[in-house]
């Protein structure tokens, strides 16, 4: 099996990973029937990273996965000196396949004098020599405008959704957005799940102080309701905890936690193991560690969406029509990860 899969007799796939989560890349490779492109990396005394491909990508249009987990700097930096190589090596085109985009919720200014450092992370990008951004539930999704170039802005959403259907009872159930930021996430899941109830916790966030917020209450009914509360991603989990927290308060029936990057930083497993919680429903945007891993916890694999994705732009498909689902040869054989 070639690590670059023949496509029409003038196009080319190739895949390659950085070393943050190998195990992502090889996985989406299986789903494309292809395998990834052996690399050779290190780094030198000094921190320094080299990079070098072992085979010829002149003409062929290669896709780069990066997964920004922690040490985060160093793997967006690792996957900027990839894009870089693979440009001086005549790569037709460079889609850089970033699961979970790092910095995206530095995305505007609250004070004088920040950055707007996810803009900074796309024209580095850019500059480096990618063509296209592909990533899974920006922080914000018209951070897209801060590319100059197209941006495959894709979505855990409809694979959060056959979990969902397939593992909850939701003749009792109630969609919850965690903030007011995320309501129209959150009446897209209630609309998806045959027009459930929706609520809102009111929370105010400190800008001064990183992963700080504060629930103020509860906009809607959860009373005897099964609450399901749908973020992006869980940090520290102080905040999210602090929803599940609220909604007990309130009398409801169970929570339920679901969202697309569980970064589980810090302080959050041990958080995540007190709050509450029924369930916590995960996609591994980024690595989930088995020592992270509660027997509450549920982690999904991306890998089936990554493929979709990958495949559609490089048969110059549409990517918009996996927003209702992924075709059936990609449809998992074991959706977890």
């Amino acid at each position: 099996m070639s690590a670059i899969l023949e496509g029409t007799p003038d196009k080319r796939l190739a895949l390659v990973t950085g070393r943050a989560y190998p195990e992502q890349a090889e996985e989406t490779a299986k789903y494309l029937g292809t395998t990834v492109l052996e690399t050779t990396a290190y780094d030198f005394a000094n921190g320094e990273m080299y990079i070098r491909f072992t085979e010829p990508v002149r003409g062929a249009d290669v896709f780069v996965m990066q997964s920004h987990t922690e040490p985060i700097n160093t793997w967006v930096m690792e996957q900027l000196i990839m894009i870089d190589a693979l440009k001086r090596a005549s790569a037709r085109s460079i889609t850089a396949v970033c699961p979970f985009m790092g910095y995206s919720r530095q995305d505007k200014k609250h004070q004088g004098r920040e950055p707007i450092t996810a803009r900074l992370i796309f024209d580095l990008f850019r500059t480096a020599g990618a063509d296209r951004i592909m990533t899974v539930d920006l922080h914000a999704a018209q951070e897209q405008g801060f590319f100059n170039g197209p941006v495959d802005h894709l979505t855990a959403m409809p694979v959060l959704l056959d979990y969902v259907r397939g593992h909850l009872p939701l003749e009792n159930t109630t969609i919850v957005s965690p903030d007011a930021g995320r309501i129209k996430v959150s009446e897209q899941w209630a609309a998806k799940l045959g027009g459930l109830p929706l609520a809102f916790i009111h929370k105010t966030r400190d800008t001064t102080r990183p992963n700080c917020a504060e629930a103020h209450g509860i906009i809607g009914d959860v009373a005897g309701r099964d609450c399901v509360v749908v973020d992006d991603m869980i940090d520290t989990a102080g905040t999210i905890c602090e929803a599940v927290r609220t909604l007990n308060n309130a009398g409801a029936a169970s929570v339920t936690l679901v969202a697309t990057h569980g970064l589980l930083s810090g302080p959050a497993v041990e958080r995540l193991s007190q709050c509450g919680a029924r369930e916590i429903v995960l996609m591994d945007t980024v690595p989930v560690p088995e020592e992270k891993r509660l027997p509450n916890m549920t982690v999904l694999s991306v890998a089936p969406l990554l493929a979709a994705g990958i495949r559609s732009v490089f048969e110059s498909g549409s990517v918009s029509t996996l927003l209702n689902g992924l075709p059936e040869d990609m449809r998992p054989r074991n959706i977890y990860a």
